[in-house]
């Protein structure tokens, strides 16, 4: 399953506001999850991550949120360096699974 780049915004509120970094990666992430389980996947079976960041200073910060939400679960991942992302937002996140 290709998933392409999650924005950090809540699927269906028209309402754009960005939070802190930290909770951009995670409804991010939460994004890549919800498109993985609707098409009979999840994280835990996802082999690929690209995340665009466009602040490379806040790889740390989206590190840390990755770790907490993928736990033990290591897929590759690449990082990205972008400027500016689509709506102002700081992260972008696509992602392959296993199906």
């Amino acid at each position: 399953m290709y998933v392409s780049g999650q924005l950090p915004f809540r699927p269906g509120d028209a309402d754009r506001a960005l939070g802190t970094v930290a909770e951009q990666a995670e409804q991010a992430l939460r994004n890549v999850e919800s498109v993985l389980e609707a098409a009979g996947s999840s994280l835990d079976r996802t082999v690929q991550m690209t995340i665009y960041l466009s602040d490379g200073d806040d790889w740390g910060t989206v590190n840390e949120v990755y770790a907490r939400v993928l736990g033990d679960h290591r897929p590759a991942r690449a990082v990205v360096p972008v400027s500016p992302l689509h709506y102002g937002a700081a992260i972008e996140i696509q992602a392959i699974g296993v199906v």
